[in-house]
């Protein structure tokens, strides 16, 4: 029982700071959402009325399906790539620490200046340094983030070149826990490098990669800032996100009771996605 309560005195003021900023704002933002507002001040219980307004409204569908389309494309281009990284890094004879530190540096660059320096490198007209280089071979400069086709696999593109080196240390570090009498073994047996990765390395990091997949699922379906500064959302709301949506109407409409909602629809779409995976993976490991 004293040792317990040692236990909880130690916790007790990160339980406080975690109350403080997760679940009192969580519990305020569910209330606020059923209420109309002057400003913060709840002024009159309107139930539903908010979630029906932005269900409703057609930025939603876009923002709706374009959040969606951010998640697929990180899979298609974001996910694979860490991996590929750690695991040649990890091949890798000489250099390995130079290429560790080359690749993982642009993690440590403000994502809001990286996001300007893509928006340079995008830019539709002769001065983008894209179409500089497609100018060299003759060809004419492209719309890039214009072309609402090509909007959002260009974000993901400049969102993967910054956070894929951080999540290739993970995978390194999940690499250099195998046991490398399994891959002495097999050199033994005579397998080349692709069965070395087939069957050793890819079984060997299967989990944690499972682990990083719905960690990256939650973390693109929040995608604020890249479109933001980008492209405002446009062209013709061909990038709005949910969570630039819910900024739109707390910091530009401050209508901060429909923020609220869109908020509470996120957060409720992030639980039902970890409660399927959690579910796929419980039925699987069965």
């Amino acid at each position: 029982m004293k040792r317990n309560i040692v236990g909880w005195l130690i916790m007790l003021p990160t339980l406080i700071l975690f109350s403080f900023y997760v679940w009192e704002p969580l519990i305020e933002s569910i209330i606020l959402s059923f209420f109309n507002a002057q400003g913060m001040r709840l002024k009159e219980f309107v139930g539903l009325a908010n979630y029906k307004f932005i269900f409703n409204h057609p930025d939603f569908k876009s923002a709706f399906l374009n959040t969606f389309s951010y998640t697929f494309w990180s899979l298609i281009i974001g996910f694979l790539v860490p991996i590929i990284m750690a695991i040649l890094i990890n091949e890798l004879i000489r250099f390995k620490g130079f290429s560790r530190v080359s690749l993982y540096l642009p993690s440590v660059i403000p994502g809001l200046a990286v996001a300007l320096m893509w928006t340079f490198i995008y830019k539709p007209s002769e001065t983008g340094l894209l179409n500089i280089i497609l100018g060299k071979f003759g060809i004419s400069p492209q719309p890039w983030l214009t072309n609402p086709k090509w909007t959002i696999p260009l974000i993901v593109i400049m969102m993967t070149w910054r956070s894929a080196g951080a999540t290739m240390l993970i995978y390194l570090a999940g690499l250099q826990n195998i046991n490398p009498e399994l891959y002495e073994a097999s050199v033994i047996d005579g397998a080349n490098i692709l069965h070395r990765i087939r069957y050793i390395t890819i079984p060997q990091i299967y989990n944690l990669a499972r682990s990083l997949l719905v960690l990256q699922i939650i973390a693109v379906f929040q995608v604020l800032y890249e479109p933001l500064v980008m492209t405002n959302g446009g062209p013709n709301n061909a990038s709005l996100s949910l969570m630039q949506l819910m900024y739109r109407y707390a910091f530009e409409r401050f209508d901060y009771p429909k923020a609220a909602s869109v908020s509470v629809f996120i957060g409720l779409m992030l639980v039902l996605i970890t409660v399927l995976y959690n579910t796929f993976v419980k039925e699987k490991d069965m």
